[in-house]
């Protein structure tokens, strides 16, 4: 969601390692052009201003102007600055012991917030917590059948009082009250130690839902209190937020729809406008896509430079220990076959969007972008190279010498696909075979080499025609021999 801020970031910092030497009105005329750039992505004017100003005296301050790589200098002051605006963040959830903790949940209609909620709870589910739903959005009976139907999808149980709901202004008062304290009671007797109460939404801000919201918050008194957020409204987001914890007193907040095109404003102003965190993002539909929200990361991200540490963090959540042992042991072994490769990218799909994991990987946005690609791209290539993997036989995967032509075009009408994409999809199977074999023959001196080239976003040689390397016999690196250049026969 960032492109449009990160290319705007980049050039800024393309023009400073240009100059050699720099002046302080460089340093101005950069900062002019981050201001542009952070307002065209909706970031609230005063947080901008206030963002400019900083950076601005900490370059000054911090002499970029004499220093030999000012470029990078500015990366570093920049990066920080964003890491301040954004946090710092807390995005533990404190349990009270005995349970059940209560979190309630809050937002407008049409920002998620229901389906947040199931959200939630699969990730509270995840860490080994037992939460239960409770349907305390009186106003809508489809809103009480969507979070039952979240319920089954996530395997937790839902409180729900059907016969208090009612049409809008007509639900009894004090019934949201009984139906939460009811939800609560129930959670003790049955051991749920977690309850998420999902409250009523409305199209704006009115006296009628803060009324309703209020009296929930002084009666049960709920132990957290997170408000959701659409990322896709920008400002008006912001200054919903602002309005709900005038009434509130917030914990924290969750912006939804994070994965759209949205210019990311909200996300950026959220924390020096309402003084509260952004705790979580929601990065897709699915129920998984939960995330809890690190400023360093996303700092990394919308200045291009990756995020390494939040993709380890979600591929340990998201692989099969099993099966990347299972895969590992082969790597070192030097076998990896048409099935390895498969399996593996299945562990790809499982991290999320595409366009995300490129995203996070240092490097490789801007890899994609000059090769013309973008996240959609890959899937759809991803999807493409499993139909014609689905149309080998188990003789072919096994031995995948045995395609030539004619087996070759069979398998490219059974996958739908082209002959020359069958071949290509070959070349990037041996590619990787001889990538893994590398890695599988490497000491742990050449791993971390490997480790710190893909940590500094240089990434060129792998998985680029002509660029992967094979093992030598000592377990280093060589580049592929050039088979068109003349030799000696062997």
């Amino acid at each position: 969601m960032f492109d449009a801020l990160t290319d705007k970031f980049s050039n800024v910092f393309r023009s400073l390692s240009g100059k050699g030497r720099i002046s302080e009105e460089n340093v101005r005329e950069a900062m002019r052009e981050v201001r542009t750039a952070l307002l065209e992505a909706d970031v609230n004017f005063k947080v901008v201003n206030d963002f400019t100003d900083h950076v601005m005296q900490k370059a000054i301050g911090t002499d970029v102007i004499k220093s030999l790589q000012p470029d990078q200098l500015m990366v570093k002051i920049v990066y920080d600055e964003l890491v301040n605006l954004m946090g710092p963040v807390d995005t533990n959830i404190y349990f009270v012991n005995p349970g059940p903790t209560v979190i309630m949940m809050c937002g407008l209609q049409g920002s998620g917030k229901t389906t947040t909620c199931g959200k939630l709870a699969m990730f509270l589910k995840g860490k080994g917590r037992h939460p239960m739903l409770a349907a305390v959005d009186l106003q809508r009976p489809a809103a009480i059948r969507q979070l039952q139907v979240l319920g089954e999808q996530v395997g937790v149980p839902v409180y729900a009082d059907v016969a208090k709901a009612a049409p809008h202004g007509q639900v009894a008062r004090g019934a949201a009250v009984s139906v939460a304290r009811a939800a609560v009671a129930e959670a003790r007797k049955s051991g749920s130690d977690v309850v998420i109460l999902d409250t009523a939404g409305r199209l704006a801000i009115d006296q009628e839902l803060m009324d309703e919201l209020k009296e929930i918050n002084t009666q049960l008194n709920p132990h957290q209190i997170y408000l959701v957020l659409d990322a896709m409204t920008g400002q008006d987001a912001v200054n919903s937020a602002k309005a709900f914890n005038e009434q509130l007193e917030l914990d924290g907040l969750i912006l939804t729809k994070f994965d759209s095109d949205t210019r990311g404003g909200a996300l950026l102003s959220a924390k020096m406008v309402t003084g509260k965190p952004v705790k979580f993002l929601g990065v897709g539909e699915k129920l998984d896509r939960l995330e809890e929200f690190r400023p360093e990361g996303m700092a990394q991200r919308i200045l291009g430079m990756g995020d390494i540490v939040g993709l380890v963090n979600t591929a340990m959540e998201k692989f099969d220990e099993e099966e990347t042992a299972r895969i590992t042991e082969k790597m070192q072994k030097g076998v990896f076959t048409l099935d390895d490769f498969m399996s593996q990218m299945g562990q790809i799909k499982k991290l999320g969007p595409m366009g995300k994991i490129m995203g996070m990987i240092p490097g490789m946005s801007e890899l994609t972008k000059q090769a013309g690609m973008q996240g959609d791209d890959v899937e759809r290539q991803m999807k493409r190279m499993r139909a014609i993997y689905d149309s080998m036989s188990r003789r072919e995967r096994n031995n995948p010498d045995l395609l030539d032509g004619q087996r070759r075009r069979r398998i490219a009408t059974g996958a739908g696909v082209q002959v020359q994409e069958v071949g290509a999809f070959m070349k990037q199977f041996e590619m990787s075979r001889d990538m893994m074999r590398a890695v599988g023959g490497m000491g742990m001196l050449g791993k971390m080499k490997l480790m710190k080239q893909m940590m500094s976003g240089n990434l060129g040689g792998l998985g680029s025609p002509g660029g992967p390397m094979i093992p030598t016999k000592k377990g280093g690196w060589q580049e592929k021999k050039d088979r068109n250049k003349k030799g000696k026969r062997r």
